[in-house]
């Protein structure tokens, strides 16, 4: 059976040609029919919708291009929302990808929804004052397979090793299923950098920034409602769109996200 995939993008930079090659690759593998789109879409007609989405976007921020502050935070519109919701109901699996963990501040409901936050300036979710997240580019890191049995995992032996941008960001660890842990010591603000200095021009820089120890969760499951959903911090540039293991996460999570066992799991949690 076809798996038709929807990949959303937009509201942050990437190089596309080498992005969209992962998914020519993917349905050069398996059965995979993928499309590209700006936004995530709904259609009454069962027959036109993606089995499943994978968001590499980051709506939900407006950069001001050096201004004060240097980033504004609309909330989503009615309609953005309600296609959260016909998703949900649907079971449509959906997958979010590295910076799309970023998307919707404005909105404590999205970050409920995905498991956590990065958050480009200070910010309170759960009534808990955070400051702006951490990163870090180029990072070779160990990556432990936390549940070898899950099918995101399949192929990925007990560990690997990838080199990527990690953050520094809250994550919900006591409401999804850990899948994969990094190595890297994210317990260790001094080892990121400050998201607001880096948009107000002050690119790899921490003078005056700190955060609590951040997780070193990089990738897990939970349910949204009928829908099951995957979150996959991987995936920053060229480097790690080409790496193979980079692109067995990809494959296993399009697939399991687009499986009927996936759905059951999701409808019967």
């Amino acid at each position: 059976m076809t798996i038709r995939l929807q990949v959303v993008t937009g509201g942050h930079p990437f190089v596309a040609q080498d992005f969209f090659a992962v998914f020519d690759w993917l349905a050069a593998c398996e059965d995979v029919h993928w499309e590209a789109t700006n936004t995530p879409t709904w259609s009454d007609d069962e027959s036109a919708r993606p089995d499943a989405i994978l968001f590499y976007d980051m709506p939900g921020l407006l950069f001001t291009g050096g201004g004060d502050p240097p980033v504004t935070l609309p909330e989503p519109t009615a309609e953005q929302r309600l296609v959260f919701d016909r998703l949900r109901e649907a079971g449509v699996g959906l997958v979010f990808m590295h910076h799309a963990v970023a998307s919707w501040p404005a909105w404590d409901g999205f970050a409920d929804m995905v498991g956590g936050r990065f958050h480009y300036q200070p910010a309170t979710l759960r009534g808990v004052h955070y400051p702006d997240s951490g990163y870090v580019f180029d990072v070779e890191h160990t990556i432990d397979v936390v549940d070898p049995t899950h099918p995101i995992c399949e192929g990925l032996g007990d560990s690997f090793s990838l080199t990527d941008e990690l953050y520094c960001s809250p994550v919900f660890e006591d409401e999804v299923i850990p899948l994969m842990r990094t190595r890297f010591p994210v317990d260790d603000p001094r080892r990121f950098y400050s998201a607001d200095q880096a948009i107000r021009g002050r690119r790899n820089s921490n003078e005056g920034w700190t955060h609590p120890a951040g997780s070193n969760l990089v990738a897990w499951v939970k349910r949204f409602g009928d829908a099951p959903l995957a979150y996959i911090q991987f995936g920053d540039g060229p480097v790690t769109y080409r790496d193979d293991n980079f692109r067995r996460v990809v494959r296993n999570a399009v697939l399991w996200a687009a499986s009927s066992q996936a759905r059951d799991w999701a409808r019967n949690g």
